[in-house]
């Protein structure tokens, strides 16, 4: 099987090391080429070219996937629009509101600069499905004959704009109530040098909060580096510097985040998530009085929701599945313990600054602090470790493997589970253990990751 036939789509879109196969810039010309061709049979505007708008991360090489992108859209006679840096759910919302025939984001969300990815969204917002996804790479294999190419007048045009931020910020604020604002509120917003290094501190602003903004200065190779949702802890300590009374950490791409309360003590989505479906059960919003989560929320996080008459919808994990069982079913709000957090009211897709302004609106309709209202849920101890592999296999092919996963089980029981999978983005092995007793789950994990390494590290 040659390249150019392999399977580009990984559990989030294409993601990899930028230059290298398969995040280089001809495979972005083939895939701009790929998806132009795609959606122009289905374009909404059959007396226009269709459209595709393009986003991008902070990332150096962005810029060289975007054009590519770019090159490839225009070839098939598709026009694109370029955003320039945009926070993912951005993009979404703009390739509905601006009735693009679909939307592309260039970004490696929370990985470290030198990776790169590419995500795909339909005309609704929503990222494409793995249907659609496998008709795009079908067009990606195809013989490209250039009798067919559109030429002259036919090709497409680029165009790069900078008026559309200001929208996506009146959308985010849009969420709360028109009277809402936070005068008086002291905010450390931690943007990863990423995406919402321009949007993230002007939605806090406008809305009346004092800022203390961190993470604003990217120069191509810091997104990520040290800061944000994946490293919260400058976050917290500049919280507990000035004082503040919550913190915020947003990834690369902020569709994400981690939040801190004014105590210094960090809430991760499945904090999050506790929060707001208490809130929207108590007002009366929460579709069927059901929240979506994956196997990698917390156990106690479903008892909590048990108590409060609040069911639970499991789904594969990733934002993708989330959604996908939320429009099926008409639920408004799901989510993981990484910090995406959807709420399908507002967004098609995980939105950290949304979701962080939700729980500052429960602060004030409650009148409580941060640390007072996520006092009333407690976490089993969740010991997490990532396996660094060089290649993969069925883990029940793996007789140590599944051993050691089974006498894991047996021994948790219903006090508590073993979740082991592999990372849809990076070279990883997931190793989850939770339980009652930390120090045993801690050596559970070690035990099963030492099986995982020795079989495919």
């Amino acid at each position: 099987m040659t390249k150019k036939e392999e399977k580009l789509f990984g559990t989030d879109g294409i993601r990899g090391v930028a230059n290298r196969y398969p995040v280089t810039a001809d495979v972005a010309l083939s895939l701009g080429r790929a998806v132009a061709s795609f959606y122009r049979g289905k374009a909404k505007r059959p007396d226009q070219k269709p459209l595709i708008i393009i986003g991008k991360d902070t990332r150096r090489s962005s810029y060289m996937l975007e054009l590519a992108l770019a090159s490839g859209i225009t070839s098939q006679g598709v026009n694109a629009l370029l955003l320039g840096p945009m926070p993912t759910p951005g993009v979404s919302f703009l390739t509905k509101s601006m009735r693009a025939d679909a939307g592309i984001m260039v970004s490696a969300s929370h990985n470290s600069y030198e990776y790169n990815g590419i995500k795909i969204f339909g005309n609704d917002g929503s990222k494409i499905s793995d249907e659609i996804q496998s008709k795009i790479e079908k067009y990606l294999n195809a013989e490209i004959v250039e009798s067919e190419l559109p030429a002259g007048s036919a090709l497409g045009r680029a165009k790069r704009i900078d008026d559309v931020m200001g929208r996506y910020i009146v959308t985010v604020k849009s969420c709360l109530p028109k009277n809402f604002d936070f005068y008086g509120k002291k905010v450390v917003l931690d943007c990863a040098n990423g995406a919402a290094y321009s949007c993230g501190p002007r939605v806090f602003e406008e809305l009346g909060a004092r800022v203390v903004a961190i993470g604003v200065d990217p120069n191509g190779t810091n997104i990520n580096h040290q800061c944000g949702a994946t490293h919260p802890e400058r976050m917290r300590r500049k919280l507990l510097e000035c004082r503040a009374d919550l913190g915020i950490a947003l990834d690369g791409d902020a569709d994400r985040l981690i939040m801190c309360d004014e105590k210094g003590e960090l809430l991760d989505g499945d904090d999050i998530i506790a929060i707001l479906g208490i809130d929207r059960a108590k007002a009366g919003q929460l579709a069927q009085n059901k929240v979506v989560l994956t196997p990698m929320s917390n156990v106690a996080l479903i008892k909590h929701f048990e108590k409060h008459g609040i069911s639970v919808d499991q789904v594969a994990v990733g934002d993708r599945h989330i959604v996908k069982s939320m429009k099926e079913n008409a639920y408004t709000l799901g989510g993981e313990p990484s910090g995406h957090i959807v709420m399908m009211k507002n967004a098609s897709t995980g939105d950290g600054l949304m979701a962080a302004l939700e729980v500052m609106a429960t602060m004030k309709r409650e009148g409580k602090s941060l640390s007072e209202l996520r006092s009333s849920f407690k976490k089993y101890p969740q010991v997490l470790q990532n396996v660094q592999i060089t290649k993969r296999a069925d883990l029940d092919s793996l007789p140590e493997v599944k051993s050691s996963i089974e006498r894991a089980k047996n021994e948790l029981a219903s006090d508590g589970r073993v979740f082991v999978r592999f990372s849809g983005t990076e070279p990883l092995c997931r190793v989850m253990v939770e339980g009652n007793d930390a120090q045993r789950i801690k050596e559970i994990c070690e035990t099963i990751a030492l099986s995982v390494q020795a079989a495919l590290g």
